[in-house]
């Protein structure tokens, strides 16, 4: 069970107005979409400025973005195979400019402590973030479900967002190090969960019938 799972429901009733106005102004999918990467590139920029707050504000509101065009594709019947693709890429495209933005900041401001590790750890976070999408990619390429992990993509920006907004960066940039450090070891155990599901749900379909692997 995904550890934000216990908060759809009130989530989804407290945006279906929101949802319902701008199915009413015949606002699309995919340009909600475009406009939550947007500010996911915007919050990139301001991290590495150094606006760690407005970053983490600007990463919230995105991730609120990233589940509404979810709502109106799906009330408004537009969900499209393209639709799915343009999502997960422009998806892709904001995980990486965040840490790209946050490993800025770690990089340029002065007083940073641990700073080459801080940066390292933004290289591995975005390696690490792109791994447990591909994951459940390939995984549903293959006709298998893989929507499991202790860090799904809400979970991290949800908890990158809020650290950044209620504590900035911390002294010497710790606290931010110590939030990317945390995301990217619950990335990596994800990465782990992930395959251990796949490679039971692959021997189950195996058993099942003939293999699906290319």
């Amino acid at each position: 069970m995904k550890p934000l799972a216990v908060l759809e429901r009130p989530f989804y009733a407290t945006v279906r107005p929101l949802v319902d106005l701008l199915l009413k102004w015949g606002i699309r999918p995919n340009t909600i979409t475009t406009f939550g990467t947007g500010l996911m590139l915007v919050s990139a920029l301001a991290y590495g400025m150094g606006h760690v707050r407005i970053g983490g504000l600007l990463l919230l509101l995105s991730g609120l973005v990233d589940t509404i065009d979810g709502q109106v594709a799906r009330r408004g019947a537009m969900v499209t195979r393209f639709g799915a693709f343009y999502d997960s890429t422009l998806d892709r495209i904001g995980d990486g400019a965040t840490f790209i933005g946050i490993g800025t900041y770690l990089l340029l401001a002065p007083g940073i402590q641990y700073r080459e590790a801080g940066v390292v750890l933004c290289m591995v976070a975005i390696l690490a973030s792109l791994v447990v999408s591909y994951e459940r990619a390939r995984a549903e390429g293959l006709g298998l479900d893989c929507a499991v992990g202790i860090a799904q993509r809400a979970e991290r920006i949800v908890s990158i967002g809020l650290l950044s907004l209620l504590f900035g960066a911390g002294p010497g940039g710790v606290i931010l190090e110590a939030s990317v450090a945390i995301l990217t070891l619950l990335a990596l155990i994800t990465i782990v969960q992930r395959a251990v599901h796949v490679h039971g749900a692959a021997n189950a379909a195996d058993l099942a019938g003939p293999d699906a692997r290319e």
